[in-house]
């Protein structure tokens, strides 16, 4: 707070006091009061009122300024009202009291949400466990009855359990933090558990699946990254073209193991390279060939984040598409 800010929001009262002074002033001499006293008398006045003003200013100087220092600090700015001190002033008073109420309010709408998201989470996780249930089950029919209709049954069926499986991890991509386990593991174990999973798919896809140099041991949470590669095999899949091929290697670095999957499909549009890990951005190819919700790649993204991996995309359309995922090297996570 600055001094002529100040008296620029107190001008009103002192032009009363200027202006009170002069009618006393006036009074006095009126009244065949002497001028040395009629002066004294007004001097002290104006005197008064000036040192009131100044132990005002300097109240309000240290209270506002400690309040804006306090505010530039913190990181979370809504904390402010925890660590306010009350001032001696009244209008001091009166903004603490505020501020305190308000964030309470903000503090218990907020408990509301959390308490509704919480809930809808959980719904989710509920109905996804459910419904994989059925899907499981249409799928051992399928196996029972094989013939080319059943097959593009169980082709679209693994759609939908991969739409489900995006659900299941979307619903608690915001808390991974409280369910995820580092532990020692190689590409390999990685690569093989993903394969497995969508091997019906591939089969069926005609999709040669080549792999190399996976006996590189990393640090990272298992389920989590099964995800993330099922994520990426699936898009290999969904954008395939003629003779398709899977090619997944790792790469030793010097602080970093790198997993490596490599196809020869559609390839992705230089105009949309960078954007490809966006919310909900499906792009030429997601419009063009295949119904695409844009989230997979931003959950990798999202999820790599959380794990403190790294993820790459590099792809050159009507080639094919690389993808990189890093994972560090140090064991500190254990």
């Amino acid at each position: 707070m600055k001094f002529y800010e100040f008296l620029k929001d107190k001008i009103f009262a002192v032009l009363f006091v200027i202006l009170s002074s002069l009618f006393a002033l006036t009074l006095m001499n009126m009244l065949a009061v002497g001028a040395y006293a009629a002066g004294f008398i007004t001097g002290l006045f104006l005197l008064g009122e000036a040192a009131a003003l100044g132990m005002e200013y300097f109240q309000k100087r240290t209270f506002y300024n400690k309040l804006l220092k306090s505010l530039e600090k913190l990181d979370k700015k809504y904390l402010l009202s925890e660590i306010l001190d009350e001032p001696s002033f009244l209008e001091g008073k009166i903004l603490c009291e505020t501020v305190k109420t308000t964030n309470k309010a903000m503090n218990d709408e907020i408990a509301r949400y959390r308490l509704a998201s919480q809930e809808y989470r959980e719904y989710i996780e509920t109905w996804v466990h459910e419904v994989k249930t059925p899907i499981s089950s249409s799928k051992l029919i399928i196996e029972n009855n094989r013939n080319e209709t059943t097959l593009n049954l169980n082709e679209e069926l693994s759609k939908i359990e991969n739409y489900v499986e995006q659900a299941l991890f979307y619903s608690r991509s915001n808390t991974v933090e409280k369910d995820y386990v580092i532990k020692q593991t190689t590409l390999k174990e990685l690569v093989n558990s993903a394969l497995k999973k969508y091997s019906t798919l591939l089969i069926e896809s005609k999709v040669h699946v080549e792999t190399s140099a996976l006996d590189k041991i990393v640090f990272t949470d298992v389920k989590w990254t099964d995800f993330m590669i099922g994520q990426i095999l699936m898009n290999s899949i969904k954008y395939r073209k003629g003779n398709p091929y899977l090619k997944i290697c790792g790469l030793q670095n010097a602080n970093s193991v790198t997993l490596i999957l490599e196809d020869n499909g559609i390839g992705i549009p230089k105009k949309d390279l960078g954007r490809v890990f966006e919310k909900g951005f499906t792009g030429e190819n997601g419009r063009r060939t295949a119904k695409s919700t844009g989230i997979g790649l931003y959950l990798c993204k999202k999820l790599c984040d959380k794990l403190n991996l790294g993820i790459s995309i590099a792809s050159t359309e009507n080639s094919g598409t690389m993808v990189s995922l890093v994972f560090p090297k140090s064991n500190m996570y254990l």
